[in-house]
C-alpha cells in the first residue's frame, strides 16, 4: 500500500526560522471555531491577540500524511505572500502539535455579515468596495502563481469596522504548476468552477489540468451574492447547484444588474475558462463601474449574536473562525481553566481584561 506517505512525501515542513512559533509563548484561550480537521482558538502570542488554528493529525497513516501535507502547503503559501487583503500570517509550528497562527479579525465572516443585514442589501458602493478587496487579494495570489480554489463568503473575513475584507484559508490553495486531478480536496460546490468537479471520464493515465481562472468563476458567484444578498442557486442543494452549473451551464440571473456590472459577473463565470478575465482586468472594470455610482450610505447590521431566534445554516469547515467569538452580551468570553494541554501549549489563559 504505502499510498499515503508516497503521495505526499514531496511536501515537507520547511519554514524560515523567522516564522517558527515558540509553543512556550503561545497562550490559547476560548475556542472560536471548529472544522472537520482543525479547531481555532482565540489566543495571545508575545502579547499580541491572535487566532490559533490547531490541526488534528488524524488517526490512520493516510490521514496523518494528508493532513501534514495540507498543513505544509498552507504555511508555505501563507509565508510566501503578504497583502493588506490577505489574513496576516504570524507563524507556525509542527511540534508538539500542528499550529498555524494568524492575526485575529473581529468583524466576522462575510457570510455572517450578509446574514446580519438581511433582507436588506449592501449599498452598491460597499458591495463593489468589498469586491475590490477580494479581487486585489486574488490578484496578489495569482501573481505568485497560487490558485486559491475555495473562494467563498465563509473564507472572507471582515475587519472590526466592517470596512475591509480579507481572504483566508489557504488549505486548498495550490501552485498553478501543480494543478492536476484533485477533486476530492477542492472547495465548496456552490462557488466552485465547473471544471474543478467535472465527472467526465478521463483516459487511463490522463491528468486533468485547470488554471487560475477557476478563481474568477468563484469570484463571480461571490460578487453576485454581495449585490443580491441571497444564496446563489437558491433552492438547490450544493450537488444540484454543481450539476446545473456543469451540465446545464446554469448561472444565477444577472438580468437585474446594471449593464457594466452584469458584464463583469457574466464574463467571470463563462463556461470556457479562457474567456474569463484575469483579476487585473476585473479590478479595472470594478474601478470604472465605481466612478458611475453615487456615494455609499452606511449599513448598520442587526446584532445577530444577541438574538435568541437568529438561525444560520451550518458553516463550512475552515477559516470562518478567524474572528473573535462573542457571547450574548457581545463581549469576548473569558476563560481561566488551569492546566496544560498535551505537548505543552498552555491552555485556558484569561485573554481579555
Amino acid at each position: 500500500m504505502g499510498s499515503g506517505n508516497e503521495v505526499h512525501s514531496v511536501v515537507e515542513f520547511n519554514l524560515d526560522a523567522k516564522w517558527l512559533i515558540d509553543p512556550k509563548q503561545l497562550f490559547v484561550g476560548p475556542k472560536i471555531g471548529e472544522g472537520a480537521h482543525a479547531k481555532v482558538y482565540e489566543g495571545k502570542y508575545k502579547n499580541q491577540n491572535v487566532a490559533v488554528k490547531i490541526i488534528n493529525k488524524g488517526e490512520t497513516p493516510e490521514q496523518i500524511s494528508r493532513r501534514e501535507a495540507r498543513f505544509a502547503r498552507e504555511i508555505a503559501m501563507l509565508s510566501r505572500v503578504q497583502h493588506k487583503n490577505l489574513v496576516k500570517f504570524i507563524g507556525a509550528c509542527k511540534e508538539p502539535v500542528m499550529v498555524i497562527v494568524t492575526e485575529l479579525l473581529l468583524g466576522g465572516t462575510l457570510r455572517k455579515y450578509l446574514w446580519s443585514i438581511r433582507p436588506k442589501c449592501l449599498d452598491m458602493r460597499v458591495a463593489v468596495g468589498f469586491a475590490l478587496d477580494i479581487a486585489r487579494a486574488m490578484e496578489c495570489l495569482h501573481s505568485h502563481g497560487i490558485i486559491h480554489r475555495d473562494l467563498k463568503p465563509d473564507n472572507l473575513i471582515l475587519t472590526a469596522d466592517h470596512k475591509t475584507v480579507k481572504l483566508a484559508d489557504f488549505g486548498l490553495a495550490r501552485e498553478e504548476s501543480l494543478t492536476e486531478m484533485m477533486t476530492a480536496e477542492t472547495g465548496t460546490y456552490r462557488w466552485m468552477a465547473p471544471e474543478l468537479y467535472s465527472t467526465v471520464t478521463l483516459r487511463q493515465g490522463e491528468k486533468k489540468h485547470y488554471n487560475h481562472k477557476v478563481d474568477a468563476y468563484s469570484f463571480a458567484i461571490v460578487l453576485w451574492e454581495l449585490i443580491h444578498n441571497r444564496l446563489p442557486f437558491e433552492g438547490m442543494s450544493n450537488l444540484q447547484a454543481a450539476y446545473a452549473a456543469a451540465f446545464k451551464n446554469t448561472r444565477p440571473s444577472a438580468e437585474d444588474l446594471p449593464e457594466d456590472l452584469a458584464l463583469i459577473v457574466t464574463s467571470c463565470w463563462k463556461e470556457d475558462p479562457n474567456d474569463r478575465p484575469n483579476f487585473s482586468q476585473i479590478i479595472q472594470m470594478l474601478l470604472r463601474y465605481l466612478t458611475t455610482i453615487s456615494p455609499a450610505e452606511p449599513v448598520v447590521p442587526m446584532r445577530i449574536a444577541s438574538s435568541k431566534n437568529a438561525v444560520l445554516p451550518p458553516e463550512s469547515p475552515g477559516t470562518s473562525a478567524l474572528m473573535a467569538g462573542r457571547d450574548d452580551s457581545g463581549e469576548t468570553p473569558k476563560v481561566n481553566i488551569e492546566g496544560r494541554s498535551k505537548g505543552g501549549i498552555e491552555m485556558g489563559v484569561s485573554l481579555m481584561d
